[in-house]
């Protein structure tokens, strides 16, 4: 017999959650928790147990997004047909959203169950539910209704899209996203190995890069710097998420220092320093065998004259290679200048539904590519 329990805190999850084969961090307890204590205000989340027999056979995430037009766009435009086109994305995407998996980091991060014990058809089958009931029960409780669901980051080589007549049923649709840029650190032994490989022009564009930071330092920040310190470390962030012309949600002020309390040595943040003042930072999460770049931030005025974000790229690829990891996920922002240092693009899609009949596939498909365009952006090729 199958069937499915939802948790609605990570404090009540069984203890045969963690004792899963799953290699994901994100997917784990001290994640979790870490990210429940700071969580976007517009998301929460629900936890998913799918069983077999009374044994925990797969799990996922499940998050209700809250999303308004001020949350959704930062940056206002004077352009009178942007501001229509924003308001129109705005009355269709206005209101409250399913997203399976983690709205917070590029990837399949919402769901593992064990191939050996239940299959895929019969996982989803049981994640269909799930979703009616949350929809329900957002509909009872809050009085709102689910307008979007959403299951996110496939690659191409992920098995999900062979459910096919799942999604169909659903009324799903996938819809091709930005790349996900992945660098494969395993390739080097050495940092020097690394700056040996690449071609004349960009040995030279790396050695300029690093001059220009010359006065800059590089320090790992601890729970207790994270913890005084939070407001600056936020504001640092705060510039670059404003930035983004799109933007779903905006971290709380003590998100860093919350996942280093619970992740540990897993959650690394380091600051970037001119004449000890703050500057800068950017975070990694260890995620077994592969590292993961997360938020970063920086002093707008100065990132120009220090090449920062450059420069924090490089470091974050050294990191790689020194630790001996097989793969660095850059994440979808900034393509070209991360094919630059050598990550590489990796096709991403996801699968959505919205529950107004009303809006038709294509529509759908426009809203999507209109909130994340897939921009066009010429890839580096930095080595020999």
């Amino acid at each position: 017999m199958i069937n499915n329990k939802i948790y609605r805190n990570v404090s009540e999850l069984p203890k045969a959650w963690d004792a899963l084969p799953v290699a994901d961090i994100f997917l784990k307890s001290d994640f979790l928790s870490g990210l429940e204590k700071s969580m976007p205000t517009n998301i929460s989340g629900y936890y998913v147990g799918v069983f077999k027999d009374e044994n925990l056979v797969g799990i996922a995430v499940v998050q209700r997004v809250e999303m308004y037009a001020d949350d959704i766009f930062r940056k206002s435009s004077t352009s009178r047909l942007k501001q229509i086109g924003k308001q129109i994305v705005s009355k269709i995407v206005k209101g409250n959203a399913l997203v399976v998996g983690n709205l917070l980091h590029t990837g399949q991060h919402g769901i593992y169950f064990d191939a050996l014990k239940i299959s895929q058809s019969e996982f989803l089958r049981e994640l269909e539910k799930v979703l009616e009931e949350v929809t329900v029960e957002i509909k009872t409780k809050f009085n709102k209704k689910i307008r979007i669901i959403v299951f996110k980051d496939y690659f191409e080589t992920d098995n999900i899209h062979e459910a096919v007549n799942f999604f169909k049923s659903n009324n799903l649709y996938k819809v091709q996203v930005q790349p996900n840029m992945v660098f494969k650190s395993e390739t080097w032994k050495t940092i020097n190995d690394y700056i040996s490989a690449f071609n004349k022009k960009y040995r030279r564009r790396y050695n300029t890069a690093r001059k220009k930071a010359i006065n800059l330092e590089y320090r790992e920040l601890d729970s207790n710097y994270l913890k005084t310190n939070s407001k600056a470390v936020f504001s640092l962030y705060e510039t670059v998420s404003d930035n983004a012309g799109v933007n779903s949600f905006k971290l709380q002020e003590d998100h860093f220092y919350q996942l280093k309390l619970h992740l540990k040595d897993n959650f690394k943040v380091f600051g970037v320093f001119l004449n000890e003042d703050l500057v800068g930072f950017y975070s990694l999460i260890i995620n077994d065998t592969v590292l993961e770049t997360y938020f970063l931030g920086y002093n707008k005025v100065l990132q120009k004259r220090y090449q920062m974000y450059l420069n924090m790229l490089f470091n974050m690829a050294f990191y790689g290679i020194e630790n001996q990891f097989e793969t660095i996920v850059f994440a979808r922002t900034a393509m070209e200048i991360k094919s630059s240092i050598g990550a590489k693009p990796h096709t991403m899609h996801i699968y959505l539904n919205h529950t107004n009949s009303f809006i038709a596939n294509t529509v759908l498909k426009c809203i999507v590519k209109y909130m994340n365009p897939i921009q066009k952006w010429e890839e580096r090729n930095p080595f020999k």
